[in-house]
């Protein structure tokens, strides 16, 4: 029988982790993140293995965890401590079970990541704990006194689900990396879709939620899609094909259609991709394949985002449920607008399952509700994206003319931008013109005309299409801009770029007054992969760079776990350090130098003791990576000589420097759907600033989860301008989490000195 701890030894919180139900990319980085939060706040941590069958089971499927037992998980996919589908503890019984085992090893605090079916046994777990344990009391299973020591089950819960099915969060573990699995099979399909002229229709999941589908077809530039919360009305075949009919008259050479797995129509009738690819086949007698993607959409390494977001999950959730009280309220913990939110866990649950009943009750404005107000606007947006438009104009009306520029350094993502301000700016009537090569382009009158067909393809290739200087217009170069902007009759003004396009549009504000020509409305857009512009928490194009960042370095540590090797990392963002810092939580560095918190001597000692410490105790490996700009004297090549020497021949050292490769290749699905989302509001403002005879100057950006728009005139009071980035950087709050999860206290005094020889630098 269980007995009470020893009452004189100090008490020690005790907490144990899984993983349940369907598994999701980035499970491994909440776990990690909640058992080395948990150690590093002074609790002892239990990993179950498979799911609540581990609860039920007990012996080695509860089993105490350690620092490094989680450690080197962050690029793994799945769960490394398994998940299952437990039946036994849908019963009352196979709960009673799973109570005696935690009390046998004095566990009374939760943390289950898992799907809303995990949620609700863990809920109803938490409700009959105090009933568990009298019965277990009354039965001779538990003693009195160690029922008495754990009265209550403190719990918190994270929602793992490709689907990203959690009402009230903006993202659950896993549903980013499955984005990516889906947009980079729809990229490799309109590839040879395009060669052979051929329609393609792509399945991909969502039983109830048609967020994958939808946010896919955004990111892969497809034709139209399929999803359960807003099934098609009736006749929805012929207007489908009308459409795809179109597209290829504007010019497309391929046709792709996304269906959900749970689409449906008005009468709940399956909508399957086999009826689709029959549909198209017969009414527009075009070959037509399917392609299923199934469980490849959950396997695979987490994204960038599923690692970071993930790892502060878990040290949220760590958080929480350590602070709990026997009469706290139980929570599920996420993330909304770049937040950790906590929403009650039975409320997230039962909302949750209330945009399933709206579907079946065919009450879909309730399910689109459900799903929130970003959902509804995206979903209009597609489809305004993915008609040909026929413009409607009033008589004698002609077409306003917004032009779109690219401007600061290059960033994946702008393509997408560009599209999406001509599809949307043609669907509201506008004609549609595209600079070349930056401002030093519009001075030199490089505009052109461009049409719905002209950006065909652009939304999944890096670069920019219409050329990109980092030019600022100097005064000798107004009259000229002013002069091109009236030759071409530019009505209004859309800048895509960083800083250096955010000053030149500053610039051309603030000599309205001079310059007639620059009386019209402007609009910025984010799009910098430093993250470093005023009005947005994000920009175009960090997702791409981060992701690359990782990737990077992942393939750095895999060609030093041969070796007891320590490597320095340095990242661009120049006196922003979000790169650094997103990073390194997202790779699991040990280290992070930000330009934001300065590099002292005193911090450099401290870093050579836990080195020499560490790797004294059997490490193999120690990351650190280094903002560009952290330090003018300690350079990367400084820090990695310094580690050198001070090693003594323990550990080998190695510099990278990343370089440009973090401004390459194509962008992510993320970015590909934040430069939609943003160019919508921007090409909304413009429209409604030339129906009204506006001229306003505004900054577009994410700010809390909300697209919102600042004007131009505060643009350099919210700016740090000796280091251009903002004052406020909503990032720099995870500098604990780094802190929490990178490495485990180490003594203080340093190690005795040996008579190793020193070993020459680099």
């Amino acid at each position: 029988m269980p007995t009470v701890p020893d009452p004189d030894a100090a008490p020690t919180s005790r907490i144990a982790v899984l993983t349940s139900g369907g598994d999701a990319q980035g499970m491994n980085a909440a776990v990690r993140g909640a058992v080395r939060t948990a150690i590093h706040l002074g609790a002892e941590v239990f990993a179950i293995y498979e799911g609540y069958q581990g609860m039920v089971d007990g012996g080695e499927g509860i089993r105490q965890v350690g620092w490094d037992d989680v450690g080197n998980v962050l690029h793994r996919g799945g769960t490394m401590i398994g998940t299952y589908r437990s039946k036994d503890f849908r019963e009352r019984s196979g709960r009673l079970r799973a109570a005696a085992n935690l009390l046998e090893r004095g566990i009374d605090r939760l943390i289950v990541i898992g799907g809303d079916g995990s949620l609700s046994g863990l809920d109803l777990f938490r409700q009959e704990w105090p009933g568990l344990l009298a019965e277990l009391v009354e039965t001779g299973r538990v003693e009195q006194a160690l029922a008495d020591a754990h009265p209550a089950l403190m719990i918190a819960g994270l929602v793992g689900s490709i689907d990203n099915d959690l009402v009230g969060t903006d993202m659950t573990i896993g549903a980013d990396s499955a984005l990516h699995r889906i947009v980079d099979a729809i990229d490799a399909i309109a590839s040879t879709a395009a060669s052979h002229q051929r329609s393609f229709v792509v399945e991909v999941m969502g039983r109830h939620c048609g967020y994958l589908t939808l946010m896919s077809a955004i990111a892969g530039g497809c034709d139209y899609a399929l999803i359960p919360e807003n099934p098609p009305a009736d006749g929805w075949e012929d207007r489908m094909c009308a459409e795809l009919r179109r597209g290829r008259a504007a010019g497309r050479r391929d046709s792709i259609v996304v269906v959900a797995e749970g689409a449906q129509d008005r009468e709940g009738n399956p909508i399957t991709a086999a009826y689709v690819r029959d549909t198209i086949e017969q009414r527009l007698d075009e070959d037509t394949r399917v392609t299923i993607l199934g469980h490849v959409q959950r396997g695979g390494r987490p994204s960038a985002f599923d690692r970071w977001a993930s790892t502060w999950l878990g040290y949220a959730a760590a958080e929480e449920v350590l602070a709990a009280t026997p009469g706290s309220v139980a929570h599920v913990v996420g993330i909304r607008g770049n937040r950790i939110a906590k929403v009650p866990l039975m409320e997230a649950v039962e909302r949750t399952r209330e945009v399933p009943a709206a579907i079946a009750g065919g009450d879909y404005a309730e399910a689109m509700r459900l799903r929130g107000g970003s959902f509804t606007e995206m979903t209009q947006v597609f489809t305004e994206m993915s008609e040909p438009p026929v413009p409607a104009l009033a008589e004698g009306e002609s077409p306003r003319r917004v032009a779109i520029l690219h401007a600061g350094g290059l960033a994946p993502g702008m393509n997408t931008a560009a599209r999406a301000a001509v599809r949307l700016g043609i669907d509201r009537g506008h004609t549609m013109l595209g600079v070349r090569g930056g401002f030093p382009g519009l001075r030199d009158g490089q505009v052109e005309e461009l049409t719905w067909g002209d950006v065909e393809g652009w939304t999944s290739i890096g670069g920019a299409e219409l050329g990109i200087r980092r030019t600022v217009p100097e005064i000798e170069d107004l009259y000229a801009i002013g002069r091109s902007l009236e030759a071409a009759r530019v009505d209004a003004l859309l800048v895509v770029g960083g800083w250096n396009g955010y000053q030149a549009a500053h610039r051309l504000w603030e000599e309205r007054d001079r310059y007639p020509a620059f009386r019209i409305p402007v609009v910025c857009v984010p799009a910098s992969i430093d993250n470093n512009l005023p009005g947005s928490e994000l920009a175009v194009g960090t997702d791409t760079a981060l992701n690359a960042i990782v990737e990077a370095v992942d393939r750095i540590k895999q060609s030093a776990s041969a070796r007891r090797r320590c490597f320095v990392v340095e990242t661009m963002g120049r006196y922003c350090g979000y790169l650094a810092l997103m990073s390194g939580l997202a790779s699991g560095a040990e280290r992070v130098y930000l330009h934001e918190e300065g590099i002292t001597l005193d911090d450099l000692q401290d870093d050579v003791h836990r080195l020499r410490s560490s790797f004294d105790a059997g490490r193999r490996l120690y990351l650190a990576i280094r903002n560009e700009r952290a330090s003018e004297q300690y350079t990367t090549d400084f820090l990695a000589r310094l580690l050198d020497q001070e090693g003594q021949e323990r550990y080998d050292v190695r510099q990278a420097v990343l370089g440009h490769l973090q401004q390459g290749g194509d962008p992510s699905p993320f970015d590909r759907v934040l430069a939609t989302r943003l160019v919508a509001h921007a090409v909304d403002l413009l429209t409604e600033q030339l129906a009204g005879g506006g001229r306003e100057a505004q900054l577009v950006g994410l700010v809390e989860g909300r697209v919102r728009a600042t004007p131009m005139s505060r643009m350099l009071e919210l700016m740090d301008m000796q280091h251009r980035r903002p004052k406020d950087q909503w990032w720099l709050d995870l500098r604990p989490v780094v802190c929490a999860v990178s490495e485990p206290e180490l003594p203080v005094a340093p190690p005795a000195p040996t008579r190793a020889q020193p070993r020459a630098g680099l």
